[in-house]
């Protein structure tokens, strides 16, 4: 019975138990019959028959449906193009698919038979069985055990097999299975343990884990995946990923018609591949490099049986690793080799160049334009460009007639394979030589001598004039090959090419002229404000850093009776303002300032020496009378928890947040240990740390707490900072150093990564416990479960490993002990890279604040 009848079935049970309970007389059923005569003599019997025959139809029915999506295909079973086979974890589904758009040139639909994720709503193919033998008529097309026994697509109407396993079988009893890892196996119907015949040997593009990557030794047969031929074509593309057959214990990636590889993983030091570390074992995989007699392979498995990753070799000849985030529903790239797309070999085809710093890699040469356009959309950009014109080159015996010039390509790559020609001691003889030759398509003269190239070039890259070495990390050979490389154009594309310039050219200079006119015009107006612009302030002595002293009329005017509120702090409201026209600035008013005028102006000074790129700028002060005002400079994109919290705002990419809490730590360790005297903010939060225009995090309302000597330390007379931020210093009475600052830092990081406050409510737990967000972090974190912190706004756009290294950090930075917080100087280089960190324990005083559902 196959799948396809098993619906059948299905239908049909359904259809008896409609059909007798409705249509069919009871004295016509043998069961129902008895259970009618026997009525009259006791009804409580014939209810009970009555229950019987629907539970016996009802069974019939509910074991005819599941063999519709079952994991085998048993001898005499078929699967057509509406089934599929689903492993028994529910992670794997086997079954006919037609890839997007994938139309053959006679315009009929190409499908495939093949595997993909069943679980992950995205189609993602992972194996296809007839890459390179497309099916052309699905409708009569089915897959099925054949009687010599092997698995195969059958074409009904022509009796012609389409693809088989072609696997040596002496006995036709056999049984299709497709495993909980995606491997689907041929076994002996008798003998399930004896597989006849496994894909996990015959592998496409994609490596599941628990697969193998090398090959057999006693039966030679090499597993190694290769690419699609481009994104909707799964026939066998350019690149190949397998194990290095020179005896070294290394995996590379490089072209399939060619035996030279352009990239190695390095070698295998019992762990990992030397160039691999991405793979050592981590909570994503583990992996494994097997030698023995009998065979050799690298494998790996999934260190949490949960996640769904997708090993691939793309067709941009990458090797590439995607693990589903089911939170966000995409795939999130977590390895790719070669790290740079112009590495790969070719990848461009002929007469292209390849830029890494372009936002589309590959580009025609000049004179040239795109072979296949659909190719290229497709992402096969191997077939390259062509001239757009001939070369005029005729060559007799003894002399060669060419109208042919040449175009100058600076600071490239040069390509390989160049033939040197020691005759030609002159730029002007290597280009004679050239052009003497018709098969010659470019040449470069440099200190090493001339060296030409014959037919196609291949990857040239370009690179970047200025700053080379300082920018790119090249090797001797790669900065002596950073030629010029002269391309052979013919004198139809010279022309057109010389136009263009003098088009560009008198562009260029129109441009400037009319550029120098408005100059000017702006200099003459610049000149004549100037002379009617009344100052709006003074400056103080030099021994106040320059710092100017605004009178209050001019605050009032530039903030327009201070209307615009952009927020209140701890010590103050702030306004923007703008001075001179054109400079805004944020005014802050502060509230129960009483300091007499020389102490206030003293800190004023000392606060105004304090510069740094992550500290917002003081611009000046007001003091007259009992008023108090400090000017700023204005942060356009205003304060970190307008963005955190606020709906409606930008939502910070991850790279952003990083960067804002790299710099967030910066400004404190400058604060902390690069003063003359040692500054405690006191009152480090999301609405102080504003943000430029760039997203550059800058620190406000330093230095208003005390000032402390360096070296040592003292109670402040008063509790400083915001509820949710306050070290437990802060409550004991101890002394209070510069570790409420790396505390109140640790809790605005959990704020950066879950985008909400940590003080909003309880999260809720598996056991629907509530929990503090800190502590809940901190128990997700030692679970390796960091996926479940992140801002959903960030929709999964996240690195994972940048997630974990904030999360540990935050979670040092809140330890009850001061002494087992890290200082701000530390974190810096922790965030850096520069040093490594270990996970840390449960804040104890937090959990016992909080409560947990977890057990440590």
């Amino acid at each position: 019975m196959s799948i396809q009848l098993g619906w059948q079935l299905c239908l049909t049970v359904e259809t008896a138990v409609i059909y007798c309970s409705m249509t069919r007389p009871l004295s016509n059923h043998p069961v129902l019959a008895a259970s009618a005569s026997a009525t009259s003599r006791d009804p409580l019997q014939f209810i009970m028959h009555i229950l019987i025959d629907t539970a016996l139809l009802l069974f019939l029915y509910i074991s005819a449906c599941s063999a519709a999506t079952s994991d085998t295909i048993l001898s005499g079973q078929a699967l057509a193009v509406n089934d599929k086979l689903v492993s028994n974890n529910g992670r794997y589904a086997l079954g006919f698919f037609e890839t997007n758009s994938s139309k053959s040139s006679q315009g009929t639909t190409n499908w495939y038979l093949g595997m993909w994720f069943n679980t992950v709503p995205k189609f993602t193919s992972a194996w296809v069985a007839n890459r390179d033998k497309p099916i052309k008529n699905i409708t009569s097309s089915e897959l099925t055990i054949s009687q010599d026994g092997n698995l195969v697509i059958l074409n009904r109407s022509t009796k012609s097999i389409i693809w088989s396993t072609q696997a040596n079988i002496k006995r036709n009893s056999t049984t299709a299975m497709l495993l909980n890892n995606g491997n689907l196996i041929l076994t002996d119907s008798s003998n399930s343990s004896e597989v006849l015949w496994q894909s996990f040997d015959h592998p496409t593009d994609t490596f599941f884990p628990e697969a193998k990557l090398g090959w057999d030794k006693l039966t030679g047969l090499n597993r190694r995946i290769v690419s699609w031929k481009n994104s909707i074509n799964p026939a066998t593309g350019v690149y190949r990923y397998e194990l290095d057959h020179s005896g070294a214990n290394q995996l590379f990636v490089g072209p399939l018609s060619s035996s030279a590889p352009y990239w190695y993983s390095g070698a295998w030091n019992g762990k990992y591949f030397e160039l691999m570390p991405e793979m050592a074992e981590n909570k994503i995989w583990r992996s494994k490099f097997v030698d023995t007699r009998h065979e050799k392979y690298y494998t790996y498995s999934l260190a949490q049986a949960k996640r769904i990753t997708h090993h691939v070799i793309d067709v941009s000849g990458q090797v590439k690793v995607f693990v589903w985030n089911e939170r966000s529903q995409y795939w999130q790239n977590v390895f790719a080799q070669p790290r740079s797309p112009c590495d790969v070999y070719s990848i461009c085809g002929p007469y292209t160049i390849c830029n890494d710093n372009a936002a589309l890699n590959c580009d025609c040469m000049k004179g040239f334009t795109i072979t296949s356009p659909k190719d290229w959309e497709l992402g096969d950009r191997t077939g390259g460009c062509s001239r757009k014109t001939l070369l005029d080159c005729i060559s007799n015996k003894n002399t060669t007639h060419t109208t042919d010039n040449f175009h100058s390509v600076p600071c490239v790559g040069l390509p390989q394979n160049a033939a040197n020609v020691e005759a030609a001691k002159s730029a002007n003889e290597c280009a004679q030589f050239c052009l003497n030759n018709c098969s010659c398509t470019a040449y470069s003269f440099s200190n090493s001598g001339c060296s030409i190239w014959h037919n196609e070039l291949l990857n040239i890259r370009q690179l970047e004039c200025s700053g080379i070495l300082g920018q790119l990390r090249l090797s001797a050979k790669d900065i002596q090959s950073l030629e010029t490389l002269h391309l052979r154009l013919s004198a139809k594309d010279i022309q057109s090419l010389e136009n263009n310039r003098k088009r560009i050219a008198i562009g260029v200079a129109t441009g400037i002229g009319v550029c120098a006119l408005g100059l000017f015009g702006l200099s003459i107006l610049v000149i004549i404000w100037r002379n009617k612009r009344k100052s709006s302030g003074r400056i103080l002595n030099d021994g106040c850093n320059g710092i100017i002293a605004f009178r209050y009329t001019d605050l009032l005017r530039a903030t327009k009776k201070f209307t615009e509120k952009l927020g209140r702090g701890s010590f103050g409201s702030v306004f923007k303002g703008l001075i001179n026209d054109s400079v805004s600035i944020a005014v802050k008013r502060l509230d129960g300032a009483y300091q007499g005028e020389k102490h206030f102006r003293a800190e004023v000074s000392s606060i105004g020496a304090v510069q740094h790129i992550n500290l917002v700028k003081l611009v000046g002060f007001c003091c007259e009378g009992s008023r108090r005002l400090l000017v700023y400079e204005y942060m356009p994109n205003l304060s970190l928890d307008v963005h955190l919290f606020q709906n409606n705002s930008t939502v910070l990419s991850w790279t952003a947040r990083y960067q804002i809490a790299l710099g967030v730590a910066r400004g404190l360790a400058y604060l902390h240990e690069s003063c003359r005297d040692c500054i405690i903010h006191c009152d480090i939060k999301p609405e102080n740390i504003l943000l430029d225009a760039s997203f550059l995090p800058k620190i406000a309302d330093f230095g208003m707490a005390k000032l402390l000597g360096r070296g040592h330390s003292r109670v402040l007379t008063t509790v400083r900072g915001t509820a949710g931020y306050l070290a437990p210093e802060w409550i004991t009475g101890v002394a209070i150093t510069p570790k409420v600052d790396v505390y109140s830092y640790g809790m605005v990081l959990l704020e950066i990564i879950s985008g909400r406050r940590n003080s909003c409510g309880p999260c809720t737990t598996d056991g629907d416990l509530d929990v503090y967000f800190p502590v809940h972090a901190t128990h997700k974190l030692l679970e390796g479960d960091i996926e479940s912190l992140l801002d959903q706004k960030l929709d999964g756009n996240v690195n994972l490993d940048e997630a974990e290294l904030v999360c540990k950090v935050a979670c040092w930075c809140i330890q009850d002990k001061e002494v087992a917080r890290p200082t701000m100087g530390e974190v810096v280089q922790i965030l850096e890279g520069l040093v490594d960190i270990r996970m840390p324990p449960i804040p104890r005083l937090l959990q016992a604040i909080g409560g947990s559902s977890h057990s440590t």
